[in-house]
């Protein structure tokens, strides 16, 4: 199976399918015009052109005002790849890594950037195959694009760096003579297209905004199975409620409940406790905020991907080639830190549910075994849970707030939407890892409820999970079993 490459607009839910189910790229004849179309263009432009062109026939940053002869124009493209990869730390996950060669292509198909037909043609090709390039987290300011990340991610293109295949990272150069691939030699302009631009950032929130849809649907689920264990009240959840503050994820949070314990004997039992604390009260409020942040990012995010982002931007129609900035990631970032902040808070409420599972209220045990003090039970995962909780917290420092300017002062305001995007993910990570600790409580203090059953849901959900997770008698070895929970639920 194949997708397409062309300017028909590309949604999340489009890339996930495209990553997921393993689909091959191709271009459309269309897109195929649109890049051999600007190419010319510039090319022409190279012959007798009658201006300096910013990073065409100059150099870069600071550099801008230093003209490079025609004969080095090749050469200053392979040294910008080579020099600006400058990457360190971590390296970036390949899936996150896919993403962004996938992004790149949709980003150099509209005819805006100046490219080679074959060097996308290749960048389809390594990921058609797999190959995937080694990339590292830290090097990107988010404005002048992802410069570190995006030169880690083509150094293959000529022929260095390393990469991911089959299983194990080797020099791209070893790869590159075992496929039969040759090198590409770089024309004008080219190192600067691929280097310039949102990839790096934009792919993080992708993959971030896929989690983040999954993850806010599990908390709904791990909430309502929470509540039941809790003993807890379905009016704050009646649509009247809702319907005099009607925010569009309040309202949906509540009917996902409502749905999610219908027909359940225990939201039907007569409640002695007036009302429930906040974390039980209020889900509709705080999953809905979240759910409302969830949404506008992913239009912010979606408008991106659908763009060109590097600079210059060549219109070969109006015999026109811009320096401008398209690179910055200003537009993102921002929404990256709301997104950030969305998803720590469904951790931050989840953990307080936990809290509320293991204090021995409502008829259930401390700790939610039925020999504490002998037994710990689920003490420390609590503990594990709030340790997560607080980490996330201090990621929620808005990244984008902050600019150090660069290059000598001619790139004097830069968006950290980088910082911002590799933040996020980590914190997709440990709410991931705060739901499912609920999950395990939640499932715990369930099986105290009966004979009384849940709903079809609930019970659903609960019968699947004791398939990996047993209930917990005595204490026993507790991270296997959370790393189950996680691996449920993922």
């Amino acid at each position: 199976m194949t997708h397409t490459i062309s300017n028909k607009h590309l949604t999340i839910e489009k890339v996930n399918e495209i990553v997921t189910k393993g689909l091959k790229l191709e271009l459309s004849k269309e897109s195929e015009a649109a890049i051999v179309k600007c190419r010319k263009f510039l090319d022409s432009k190279m012959e007798d052109i009658g201006r300096p062109v910013y990073g065409v026939t100059t150099g870069f940053g600071s550099l801008c005002n230093i003209s490079i002869p025609a004969e080095d124009l090749s050469q200053l493209q392979h040294n910008l790849v080579m020099s600006h990869a400058c990457g360190t730390g971590e390296t970036v996950r390949p899936e996150i890594v896919k993403l962004m060669l996938l992004l790149k292509v949709q980003s150099l198909s509209y005819g805006y950037s100046g490219v080679q037909l074959v060097t996308v043609q290749r960048l389809m090709d390594m990921f058609n195959n797999d190959v995937l390039p080694v990339v590292y987290q830290q090097g990107s300011l988010g404005a002048s694009g992802d410069l570190a990340p995006l030169a880690h991610l083509c150094l293959p293109l000529i022929g260095m760096g390393e990469v991911y295949y089959k299983g194990s990272v080797r020099p791209s150069a070893e790869v590159w003579a075992e496929l039969g691939w040759e090198p590409i030699k770089l024309q004008s302009k080219e190192g600067l297209a691929l280097l310039n631009g949102t990839q790096f950032m934009s792919s993080n929130a992708v993959w971030s905004l896929i989690q983040a849809e999954r993850l806010s649907d599990w908390a709904d689920k791990i909430g309502a199975m929470s509540l039941e264990a809790f003993d807890g009240r379905i009016e704050p959840f009646y649509p009247q409620v809702h319907e005099v503050r009607p925010h569009r994820g309040q309202i949906e949070t509540a009917e996902h409940f409502r749905k999610l314990l219908e027909g359940s004997e225990i939201i039907k039992q007569k409640k002695v406790h007036v009302q429930d604390p906040y974390s039980f009260r209020c889900i509709p409020q705080v999953h809905g905020a979240s759910k409302d942040t969830i949404r506008y990012v992913k239009s912010v995010i979606e408008i991106e991907i659908n763009s060109a982002t590097d600079n210059p931007t060549v219109f070969p129609d109006e015999d026109l080639i811009i320096s401008a900035g398209n690179f910055h990631g200003q537009p993102i970032a921002i929404p990256m830190d709301m997104l950030t902040i969305a998803l720590s808070e469904l951790a931050n409420i989840s953990e307080r549910r936990i809290y509320k599972l293991i204090s021995g209220q409502r008829g259930l045990p401390n700790f939610l075994v039925a020999k504490p003090g002998l037994n710990s039970g689920f003490m420390i995962p609590q503990y594990t849970a709030a340790s997560i909780v607080s980490q996330s917290k201090g990621l929620c420092m808005p990244a984008s707030a902050d600019s150090i300017p660069s290059s000598q002062g001619q790139e004097d305001h830069v968006s950290m939407g980088a910082n911002a995007a590799t933040k996020l993910v980590r914190v997709v990570d440990n709410t991931e890892r705060v739901l499912a600790i609920e999950l395990f409580n939640a499932a715990q203090a369930f099986e105290f409820r009966r004979p009384l059953r849940s709903s079809w849901e609930i019970e659903k959900i609960f019968a699947k999970f004791r398939k990996v997770v047993p209930f917990i008698e005595d204490d026993r070895y507790m991270h296997p079993l959370i790393e189950k929970a996680i691996e449920f639920i993922r």
